[in-house]
């Protein structure tokens, strides 16, 4: 009942009470409505070849840790560690229809993506950390913005490692090598660049390269030490070249879709989250490298260190290749990139 004093209106007994209720009643549909927007966003699915013991599964679980932190919990990942969503081919083509929302890609899976990272893998092109770090903040900015046009974003970059010959006989110049069967999985380019380049290539897979080095399929495997170690394939490639072949490149990407869902105004925390996470895997990655090594050679690995000469024999002996390997109309690498490395090295080794 409404009630007039003078020119006010007063509001009294039942209608005083109806409009409390409305007000408790708008009051939780306000609520409700703002929880619903803090967790529009659904969950990302995210996708790991690696298992989840291993630095690169450790530094992935602390980074959904701290985007949902970040984001006040509107961003959560589900995290499928150890190949469980599938190999690389099968986990780029979720993405793509949106059944997964970003991943992690060694550099094979990345190149489906933009065949010109590959590059960055040319044989003996690269040849220590240092060298590394100058390329990759030379055209790392165009290697995002390409990756962009194909409709993902790079979250992450990550050095795992360098890839190195494990063999049965001890292997110091190109010579030797190509007396033996050397056996790669499913880096295709990589193959097809070393028989190019005259060695006896046998395809093979991770589940099967050590029944292939025991049945004498294959001499030599084309490996990096963590997974060597973690094979136990050094048991019968018992020898290591110390001499760095190509950098075992990592990157974590996300379709646009789940990126596009995700508010601007914590877009800069995520990809500080993701820039320190590089670091912490990066370094995590040295250390179990150089770990690994020194637990292989306190089990029997040998490791063989060709002189500086001899170093000298594989980065000669690789660029009389050059033409082929970036040439004619199906390059193995692409060209224009192995142009802008190259240079880049060279102006960097210049001040050295």
């Amino acid at each position: 009942m409404v009630e007039t004093a003078g020119n006010t209106a007063v509001i009294k007994g039942e209608d005083m009470k109806n409009i409390r209720y409305l007000l408790v009643i708008l009051l939780l549909l306000f609520s409700a409505n703002t929880l619903f927007a803090q967790r529009r966003i659904p969950p990302i699915r995210l996708a790991s070849l690696v298992p989840e013991n291993t630095p690169w599964g450790q530094a992935i679980n602390k980074m959904a840790a701290e985007l949902s932190r970040v984001t006040n919990d509107e961003v959560q990942l589900i995290i499928f560690h150890n190949a469980t969503a599938g190999d690389e081919p099968e986990v780029l083509r979720k993405l793509r229809m949106n059944e997964l929302q970003a991943a992690v890609f060694t550099s094979v899976g990345l190149s489906s993506v933009m065949p010109e990272v590959m590059a960055v893998s040319y044989p003996f092109l690269i040849r220590n950390d240092a060298e590394l770090n100058e390329v990759m903040s030379k055209i790392r900015p165009e290697l995002d913005v390409k990756i962009q046009q194909n409709g993902f974003v790079t979250l992450a970059w990550a050095q795992a490692g360098w890839v190195k010959f494990f063999s049965k006989a001890p292997i110091y110049v190109p010579a030797d090598l190509r007396k033996m069967k050397l056996g790669i999985g499913s880096e295709e380019e990589m193959l097809q660049a070393f028989r190019i380049m005259g060695y006896q290539m046998v395809s093979t897979s991770l589940s099967q390269v050590l029944s292939d080095l025991n049945s004498g399929r294959i001499d030599v495997v084309y490996q990096s030490p963590v997974y060597a170690g973690a094979s136990q394939l050094f048991g019968v490639a018992k020898n290591m070249t110390d001499l760095n072949i190509a950098p075992f490149m990592g990157g974590i990407l996300m379709n646009e879709t789940a990126w596009r869902r995700i508010p601007d105004r914590h877009k800069n925390s995520i990809l500080a989250v993701c820039k320190q996470i590089e670091k912490e895997i990066e370094t995590s990655i040295m250390n179990l490298e150089r770990d690994t090594i020194n637990t292989m050679v306190r089990h029997g690995l040998q490791i063989v260190k060709p002189t500086a000469a001899q170093a000298q024999e594989w980065y000669d002996d690789t660029n009389k290749f050059e033409t082929r390997l970036i040439g004619g109309n199906s390059p193995v690498f692409n060209r224009e990139y192995y142009q802008k490395i190259s240079a880049i090295l060279d102006q960097y080794r210049k001040r050295q």
